[in-house]
C-alpha cells in the first residue's frame, strides 16, 4: 500500500502522456503530483521539488537521452519508474545498472501507474536494503582485519598468544570506553608510526 502522502515528480516532454500519469496518479489518492515538461537541468529541479518517487515517460527515447535519464536516476538516490515506448535488451540491461526501479515498456495506462509505483519503490527499497547490508558487511570486514593485524602487531612485540592479544584489546577498549577496533586501530597506526618492531 502506497501512503498518500508521497510527493511523485512526473518527467514528460510529452504533456497530454503527462496528464495520463497525473490523473492515474490523483485517482489513486496522491495529490502531490508535480509536471516537469522540460529535461533540461533535472537534478537541479529534483533538488529542489525534493520528491519521494520519480516517474519518467519517454516517448521514443535515443541512446543520449536514456543514458541522461540513467545517470539520473544513479545520481538522485530515490526509486524510479521508467516509462518508454520501445527498448531493446542493451536499454534494459542499461536501466537495471542504474538502479532504475521499474523499466516499463509500451504500457503506459493511467490503471497500472499505482501497481507500478508500488513495484518500484517496493523494489527501490529492497535495493537500498542489499546496498547498506553489503557496505555493512564491508565495513566489518575491514574492522576484523584491522583487529587481526593489531593482534599480530601485540603477539610479535609482546609475546603473547593470539587469545592473550585480543583480550588485551578488549581490555583496553573497556577501560577506556572505547570500540575494540578503535583500539586496533590506534596500534596499528602507531606501529606505522614508530616502524616495524617499535611497538
Amino acid at each position: 500500500m502506497l501512503p498518500a502522502s508521497l510527493s511523485i515528480l512526473v518527467i514528460d516532454e510529452n504533456r497530454i502522456r503527462a496528464a495520463i500519469i497525473e490523473e492515474g496518479l490523483r485517482e489513486a489518492g496522491h495529490d502531490r503530483v508535480t509536471l516537469v515538461h522540460d529535461v533540461s537541468a533535472l537534478v537541479r529541479r529534483i533538488s529542489e521539488i525534493n520528491p519521494d518517487v520519480i516517474v519518467i515517460d519517454l516517448e521514443t527515447p535515443n541512446r543520449d537521452m536514456l543514458e541522461n535519464m540513467f545517470q539520473l536516476s544513479r545520481t538522485v538516490k530515490r526509486p524510479v519508474a521508467m516509462f518508454v515506448d520501445h527498448s531493446d535488451n542493451a536499454s534494459i540491461e542499461a536501466a537495471v545498472d542504474a538502479g532504475v526501479s521499474a523499466y516499463i515498456v509500451d504500457g503506459l495506462r493511467k490503471e497500472r501507474v499505482k501497481p507500478i509505483l508500488q513495484m518500484a519503490i517496493s523494489r527501490f527499497n529492497a535495493f537500498a536494503r542489499m546496498e547498506r547490508e553489503l557496505e555493512e558487511a564491508r565495513g566489518e570486514l575491514e574492522n576484523r582485519k584491522v583487529i587481526d593485524r593489531a593482534k599480530g602487531l601485540l603477539m610479535k612485540s609482546r609475546g603473547l598468544s593470539e587469545d592473550d592479544a585480543y583480550a588485551l584489546m578488549r581490555k583496553t577498549a573497556m577501560n577506556q570506553n572505547r570500540k575494540i577496533v578503535d583500539v586496533a586501530q590506534s596500534l596499528v597506526t602507531v606501529a606505522d608510526l614508530l616502524g616495524p618492531g617499535k611497538l
